[in-house]
């Protein structure tokens, strides 16, 4: 583990520290939790040219404005080569791990949260996502040699990025339904809290990093994918339904296509 910045080593004192997980980037995440005291998180990553860590606090400061939920962020700092992230933790499971809720409430949950999120005012927005930076720092990855061929989906197994990315590049499309989106909309980054046989409630979003303006298909897409992949193809409809939106197809496989890169 990283050594935490000096300044808050008092405050941190007699938390115990664990990693939840690896996940995917360089980034590190560790809850922290001390007898009596409010569980924390912080995230930490290198400072180098593809840091999401200063863009995400940013991002935190913001929605929690907007009235949606989301971790406070208490401290940010870089120290000793290092971004440094210490937040407040959301009451609650992530969606995909809650327990005792069944697949029709987490469905329901998950398309009110990201209607929720879609509805915010893009011209309030300070951050872009739109297609058209995407595609150039999805460039700026593949020259990096930052993307991982081996963990595209599986009908994108065996191509090379150079090639995904003339897909993307051919393949952009000619217009963007433009929302407030979270930018990695998987049910692993919702949070929902309360008696879990009652039906819980939308606790908030987690891994802003990305969050900005874009095609609400960027958010579509992986909620879509992720549907399909934790429970089930019949549920996609649903989902829509209570999203309230119909989609298009052709989108939700572009966007899953721009998620390779990143």
């Amino acid at each position: 583990m990283p050594e935490p910045p000096a300044g808050w080593l008092a405050r941190l004192e007699g938390y115990a520290w664990t990693r939840p997980s690896e996940g995917c980037s360089d980034a590190a995440v560790f809850r922290l939790d001390a007898p009596g005291r409010p569980a924390l998180y912080v995230k930490t990553e290198p400072v180098e040219p593809f840091a999401e860590l200063p863009g995400e606090v940013a991002r935190l400061r913001w929605l929690a404005g907007q009235g949606i939920p989301c971790p406070a962020v208490l401290a940010a700092v870089e120290e000793a080569g290092r971004h440094w992230l210490l937040m407040s933790a959301l009451p609650g499971h992530v969606l995909e791990d809650a327990p005792d809720l069944d697949t029709g409430r987490r469905i329901a949950l998950y398309a009110g949260a990201l209607r929720a999120l879609h509805a915010l005012d893009v011209a309030a927005c300070p951050f872009d996502q739109r297609i058209g930076g995407r595609i150039e720092q999805a460039a700026a990855r593949v020259a990096a040699g930052l993307v991982d061929e081996e963990d595209f989906d599986p009908v994108r197994q065996g191509r090379s990025a150079a090639d995904l990315l003339a897909e993307l590049r051919a393949r952009r499309p000619v217009r963007e339904d433009l929302v407030v989106t979270h930018g990695d909309a998987c049910p692993d980054n919702l949070m929902v809290e309360g008696p879990m046989v009652e039906g819980g409630r939308f606790a908030g979003f987690i891994d802003c990093g990305r969050l900005g303006v874009a095609d609400r298909h960027q958010d579509l897409a992986l909620a879509c994918r992720s549907i399909a992949d934790d429970w089930g193809e019949a549920w996609i409809e649903p989902f829509l339904a209570q999203y309230g939106r119909a989609a298009d197809p052709d989108r939700l496989d572009y966007y899953c296509l721009l998620d390779e890169f990143f």
